[in-house]
């Protein structure tokens, strides 16, 4: 404001020098308005809700308490880290008051949005019923959210294996994948993330999430990345490198764990995988549950269908929950032996999945993904267009990535600048995710519940954030 109104004093003083050479006054008009344009601070969309004050430990307090008692392997966002204390649809608020727009939503598990009512009153009328009996015995809500669940997905996937969580589902999915094939190899993506337990940190390729244990039988594949991949988009150059590893690195079998990336690359693979006597792995967890806005299930726009698909985050709404969905066939490999798992399908869980899938056909939050998700990315294209920071927009619906560069032929990550936005944008009332192997790129993941409105305030705020650097 002080800079602001030095530039007004210095304009109003100097305008007759000005008009002397032969300026005019409306151009001195103008570079007032145009340095009042440029520290106008977007405002946040108005909301019916506010909290009431919060009396519980301070900042400094749970810090404090995280340290002494938590992993030493936490860490957080931000240089000041937030202290968010309760949530409302799209919206978080810290222990102020302070209402944030959460572009991040629990890392794409937050669907419905936060603290739904249906979901909030579905769990709480279970629990009221019952918290958690066993498999063992008979329960109604774990077998109508399979039934549900199935009527999701095409093809013979028929039979649901209920987790909690997405790592817990790759874990079981590679078992039964193993087990079903005769044959310990699989592959995978470099760049990929399918979990932090045994076999899953195997599947995983990335160096930042990998430990100096025992990881046998993953074969990396090259990452079908349009963006940074040596291939850029022609998805059947990609596929050959499946189809070589397949060959030359392992006994003549395959198992495929893909993601969506580079056209045409999962109908070559799958065939690829199936020809070798392999069976293909769909890693939903964060792509499903109408995320992709154009599809419920991200693998449905590339016209393939797998063997097994595991998901999690998004089917429960924060809920700790997971699944494996397979065919008849496969899923039979685990009555060789006793498989049990203590609360996959606990009722209360269940009932907060079921939940979720009324609130996501009733609320029309997969066409709203689609809406407000291609009108996002289109503005964050425009955005694009105007700084050469940012090298890369892409993904589908409300599942999109924005990747920082300091030089766009080079690709150079701007890790630094990217981290400055993220906490710019934060005093601003947005948050956003980060990620990717350099950590230079935006994870935007809101509640489907996200509206047109607060996608232009997030571009807002970011290019204001932007154009201060």
């Amino acid at each position: 404001m002080r800079r602001l109104t030095a530039i007004n004093s210095l304009l109003k003083r100097n305008n007759s020098l000005l008009q002397r050479h032969g300026f005019s006054q409306t151009v001195a008009q103008r570079t007032t308005s145009v340095c009042e344009t440029e520290t106008k601070i977007p405002k946040m969309p108005p909301f019916s809700y506010s909290p009431p004050p919060y009396d519980g430990p301070s900042t400094a307090e749970i810090i404090a308490k995280r340290r002494e008692f938590l992993s030493p392997a936490m860490f957080h966002f931000y240089n000041t880290p937030l202290n968010i204390v309760e949530g409302k649809r799209q919206y978080l608020f810290d222990e102020n008051g302070r209402r944030y727009l959460d572009a991040f939503g629990g890392i794409a598990t937050v669907s419905c949005g936060h603290s739904h009512p249906e979901v909030v009153n579905s769990v709480i009328k279970q629990l009221k019923l019952i918290q958690h009996s066993t498999t063992l015995y008979l329960n109604h809500t774990i077998s109508d959210f399979a039934e549900a669940l199935v009527s999701t997905l095409p093809g013979d996937l028929k039979v649901v294996f209920f987790t909690n969580s997405g790592t817990e589902a790759n874990e079981l999915a590679m078992m039964m994948a193993r087990l079903y094939t005769g044959c310990n190899d699989i592959v995978s993506l470099r760049n990929s993330y399918h979990g932090n337990a045994a076999a899953t940190m195997g599947a995983t390729a990335q160096s930042n999430w990998k430990f100096n244990v025992v990881q046998s039988g993953v074969h990396h594949a090259i990452n079908p990345d349009p963006y940074r991949g040596i291939f850029g988009s022609d998805g059947g150059k990609y596929a050959s490198d499946v189809h070589d590893l397949i060959q030359f690195g392992t006994s003549g079998q395959g198992v495929g764990g893909i993601v969506e990336l580079a056209p045409g690359y999962l109908p070559a693979v799958y065939n690829i995988v199936r020809k070798a006597g392999g069976v293909c792995i769909a890693d939903e967890v964060q792509s499903g549950f109408a995320r992709t806005g154009t599809h419920f299930w991200g693998f449905r726009s590339h016209g393939v269908i797998p063997d097994i698909v595991t998901m999690a985050k998004g089917i429960g709404n924060g809920i700790p929950l997971g699944a494996v969905v397979t065919t008849p066939e496969i899923a039979r490999v685990l009555s060789r032996r006793s498989y049990f798992n203590t609360f996959g399908g606990n009722p209360m869980c269940t009932a907060a999945g079921h939940a979720v899938l009324r609130v996501i056909n009733e609320e029309k939050l997969q066409e709203n993904a689609n809406l407000v998700g291609s009108h996002l990315k289109r503005r964050l294209t425009l955005l694009k267009n105007k700084h050469e920071l940012i090298g890369d927009v892409r993904g589908r619906g409300l599942m999109l990535g924005v990747e920082f560069v300091k030089d766009r032929d080079l690709k150079t990550p701007a890790k630094t600048e990217t981290l400055h936005l993220m906490d710019q944008m934060k005093e601003m009332g947005v948050l956003v995710g980060k990620g990717g192997f350099y950590g230079n790129v935006f994870r935007i993941t809101p509640p489907l519940c996200f509206t047109l409105t607060d996608a232009d305030f997030l571009v807002d705020v970011m290019e204001h954030a932007m154009s201060k650097m």
